[in-house]
Parts: C-alpha cells; sequence; structure tokens
C-alpha cells in the first residue's frame, strides 16, 4: 500500500450518501471494471517508457540542467517574464502559486531577494505594450519563451515584440543574457521559429520534451522553470508525482486506485446521472491557478467526439458568495470537487472582544484558519445533503510533493476517463482547425 500525501473520498457521490442522485454500488464497480485494460496498458506503457509522463517522474538530470539555466538568466534581473499559453504556462502558474506568486504580501524574505515572477499567458495588444514599457530599466527584465512546437503564433509575438523593444533600448548585445527559450530540439524536416529565432540571436535554449504536450507538461522544465524561479524544490514535485505512479504499478485492480476511482465517478456520474460539468474547488490561495490548470487539462483532453464534462474554476471560499447557489440549487448536472489543505489553527487570532462587538461571538478566540477549515468541512455535507455529487480531497500538507502528488492524479485521472469515454487524450484536433483558420484570416488582412 503506498502512503500518498493526499486522501480522495468519493463517498458524497454514491446513494449512500445523496440517495437517488449517487452511483449505486454496483453501478461503481462497472464502471471500475472497464477501467481493467487502460489500467494494464499504462502499466506497460512505464515499463517500455511509450508514456513518458509516467516515467519522467523519476528523472532528475534536467532539473539540474533547469536550475543552471535559470540561474544564468536571473543574474541581475529584477523581474522574470514567462511568455507561453495553454499548457506551456498553466503549470507553471500553479507551480508558481504554491511559492506566493500573485498572492500580495505573503513573499518570505528569501522570495524577496530573488526577481519578481511575471506570466503574460494570454495575448493583448494594450497588455503586452504595458508591460514592455513598465521598466524604467529593461535592462533588468528576462525573459523565458516557452514554445513546445516553436511556432505558437501568441507566444512568438511575444517574442518578437520582447526583442524588438530591448533593441530599441540600446541593449541588443546583451539579448543572449536576458532570453532563454523552451522549445523542441531541432529535428529534420521540422520547422521551429523559436529555435531559429533564438539561434540567430545567440539566446539559449532549454529542450522540451518531444514526447509530453502542453497541458501534460507541469512536471517537465515547462513547469518545473516557475517553481525553480519561485524557489520551491523541484525535486520534491517529481517525487510526489512518483508516489502516484508507485501506486498505479502496485494496484492489482481500480478499487482502491484513487485517479481510477475518480476516473469511474466523473465518467460514471456523466452517463448514468447526467452530470455535464467537473468543479475544482480548492480552499486556499496557493492552489488557485491550479484550478485553471486542472480546467484545460480536463477540457482539452476529453471534449472530443460530443464527448466531455464542463469543467469550472473555482476557489473556497469565496465561490461560496458566488456559484455555490447555482451549484446547491440549480440543475442536477454538476460534480463538485473539494480540495482542503490544512488550516485549523493558523492566521491570525480573533480578539474575543471584538468579535462579539461584530456579532460573531462563535469566531472569539478563534483563528481565520478555523473558519476556513469548518467552511470546507461544511460544503461537503451541506451538498451532500442536497443531494449534490461532491468529493474531497485532504492533503497531509500544502507543499511540492503534495501538489506533485495531486497534478499527477489528475493527470492520470484525465487519461483513465478518456479510455471510458472511448476519445484520445492527448490530441486536440479542434484547436488545430482553429489555429489553421487563423492563419488564413491574417493572412489576407
Amino acid at each position: 500500500m503506498i502512503n500518498l500525501p493526499y486522501s480522495q473520498s468519493i463517498a458524497g457521490c454514491l446513494g449512500g450518501a445523496i440517495g437517488s442522485h449517487g452511483l449505486s454500488e454496483a453501478q461503481l464497480a462497472s464502471w471500475l471494471g472497464r477501467l481493467a485494460p487502460a489500467i494494464a496498458r499504462l502499466k506497460e506503457d512505464h515499463r517500455s517508457g511509450r508514456l513518458p509522463h509516467l516515467t519522467i517522474p523519476a528523472d532528475t538530470a534536467d532539473i539540474a540542467q533547469a536550475e543552471a539555466a535559470y540561474a544564468r538568466l536571473a543574474k541581475g534581473g529584477r523581474a522574470v517574464i514567462f511568455f507561453g499559453t495553454g499548457g506551456s504556462s498553466l503549470g507553471g502558474q500553479a507551480l508558481a502559486q504554491l511559492g506566493g506568486w500573485h498572492i500580495p504580501g505573503t513573499a518570505d524574505e528569501a522570495q524577496r531577494q530573488r526577481p519578481r515572477t511575471r506570466f503574460y499567458d494570454n495575448l493583448d495588444a494594450h497588455t503586452l505594450a504595458s508591460a514592455l514599457h513598465s521598466f524604467d530599466d529593461l535592462g533588468g527584465a528576462r525573459f523565458v519563451v516557452i514554445s513546445k512546437s516553436g511556432g505558437t503564433p501568441e507566444t512568438l509575438v511575444q517574442a518578437l515584440a520582447a526583442l524588438g523593444a530591448v533593441k530599441e533600448a540600446g541593449l541588443a548585445r546583451r539579448i543572449p543574457e536576458m532570453f532563454l527559450g523552451v522549445t523542441e530540439p531541432k529535428a529534420e524536416g521540422k520547422r521551429n521559429g523559436l529555435r531559429t529565432l533564438f539561434e540567430q540571436h545567440g539566446i539559449p535554449c532549454l529542450d522540451h520534451h518531444t514526447g509530453i504536450g502542453g497541458r501534460f507538461s507541469v512536471l517537465t522544465n515547462v513547469g518545473l522553470l516557475a517553481a525553480i524561479a519561485r524557489g520551491l524544490d523541484a525535486r520534491a514535485v517529481r517525487a510526489g508525482a512518483k508516489m502516484v505512479v508507485d501506486a498505479l504499478l502496485a494496484a492489482e485492480s481500480a478499487r482502491g486506485l484513487p485517479p481510477a476511482e475518480g476516473a469511474a465517478v466523473a465518467v460514471a456520474l456523466a452517463r448514468d446521472k447526467g452530470i455535464r460539468a467537473q468543479v475544482m474547488m480548492p480552499y486556499s490561495d496557493r492552489l488557485g491557478r491550479f484550478s485553471a490548470w486542472f480546467a484545460q487539462l480536463w477540457a482539452e483532453s476529453l471534449g472530443k467526439d460530443g464527448q466531455g464534462t464542463m469543467p469550472i474554476a473555482c476557489l473556497g471560499p469565496v465561490d461560496q458568495h458566488s456559484q455555490l447557489q447555482l451549484f446547491m440549487d440549480g440543475p442536477r448536472e454538476h460534480l463538485i470537487s473539494v480540495v482542503r489543505a490544512p488550516s485549523a489553527g493558523t492566521g491570525p487570532r480573533i480578539d474575543s472582544g471584538l468579535a462579539n462587538a461584530a456579532g460573531l461571538g462563535y469566531l472569539a478566540g478563534r483563528t481565520a484558519g478555523d473558519l476556513v477549515a469548518a467552511q470546507a468541512a461544511a460544503l461537503p455535507e451541506a451538498l451532500a445533503k442536497a443531494g449534490r455529487p461532491v468529493r474531497t480531497f485532504d492533503l497531509a500538507r500544502l507543499d511540492e510533493a503534495s501538489l506533485g502528488a495531486l497534478m499527477m492524479h489528475m493527470m492520470l485521472e484525465t487519461i483513465l476517463a478518456a479510455h471510458l469515454m472511448g476519445v484520445d487524450p492527448f490530441d486536440q484536433p479542434a484547436v488545430e482547425l482553429a489555429k489553421a483558420i487563423t492563419r488564413e484570416r491574417v493572412a489576407g488582412m
């Protein structure tokens, strides 16, 4: 039995907890049984190395290379800007947020000594122009440009604009020390605009793993560079992910394997109970971008051939005050996944006199974390009483290993759900069609 740094409960998705709106034990067993071939195939994929998603958690050599490249880039820098879109950015954001990125006031002293971290993943002309003009001294900026194919137009536009701004500022000779690329290595007969551009400017490039696509790339240098930028332990991220892979390899059946149980519940509820949306709702600011990362993983991997369910990225407790009404009392089409990190006893302690004066006597002497812990426990109970499917994830602690494990869980769950839906989790044909039409329209302007 592999001890994972999190536990998952699917009890709130079963008939014993929510009555006729939940799955019967027979339904759950049937869907779990259908996963046996997929689990066997994943084990063989690990043995053969065919699916590097499963073997990369055990690797460490590329981490040292990424750390060295980042150290060279960051030397003398005041801000590191990540350019990339979709899977080339969301995983890095999720890891960086564990280190306090995009959460004002949470950086520790060591992080304050590091360059600031910025992500620009959505191409907006005004934002890009403003960003490049926001530096009093552009020489303090450092740019990490990530594109697996090297041909992502949004990312190339960002890179070209940044190069132009640096040249205009009279810093052309410093370009090799101000930029770092992450893209696929050279391949005969395959065009890579980013690599060609950067080689012409003497800019170093790290190799993007050729066998792992964007939305699954969080455990590669694509995601880990951002973790390194925030001073996190990249090896611990992979170690946590490896625990989940080890659990997969040790599993004798789908029953008891958390990613398999999650996939079976999600697809069974969709097929048998009309659930059309998968809500991800962690109770920690440091997991806010994890929800967004999950939404892309689930949507782009499964939304094919009329299959898939709609992922909804939420955050607790704030979304109790915005979307919960719909989840509790709207159409019965949501599966809510609540992720809880230990918070009881943490944060500011509330003065008893002030609490009583505000009419919140029940909070007298309690901490802010006590309230969040109570809310995170009460929500699944309330959902179950309303007959709404809910599952919970409880993290032993919120750290690199637990987040790495949670991410690997979600990647495996997505792959297994794709097996049940009969779709390929690794392609995105509709997205490629939109890209082709975009190229045609720009060419016609």
